[in-house]
């Protein structure tokens, strides 16, 4: 996976959490949720409505499969970060 740290004029650092970023998170970084990712039925959808006002009421899917939702979600939120 491409990973990608915006970092904002303040120094505040926005990144798509992946656990391969551990070695360089400092120790007293903060990880919010803000997408999920469920099944509905026998499909997957992703829920972008934590992301804030500009994810509010965006569900991506309905997908066959957790890892095209999860996709999805990355994908989106690379777009809107």
């Amino acid at each position: 996976m491409r990973h990608s740290i915006l970092v904002s004029p303040d120094g505040t650092c926005r990144a798509i959490y992946n656990d391969a970023l551990l070695p360089v998170m400092p120790e007293d970084a903060k990880v919010a949720r803000v997408s999920h990712v469920e099944p509905s039925g026998k499909l997957w959808e992703a829920d972008m409505a934590p992301f804030g006002p500009k994810g509010q009421g965006v569900v991506l899917g309905p997908f066959q499969t957790r890892a095209e939702a999860l996709a999805a979600e990355v994908r989106w939120l690379m777009g809107h970060m």
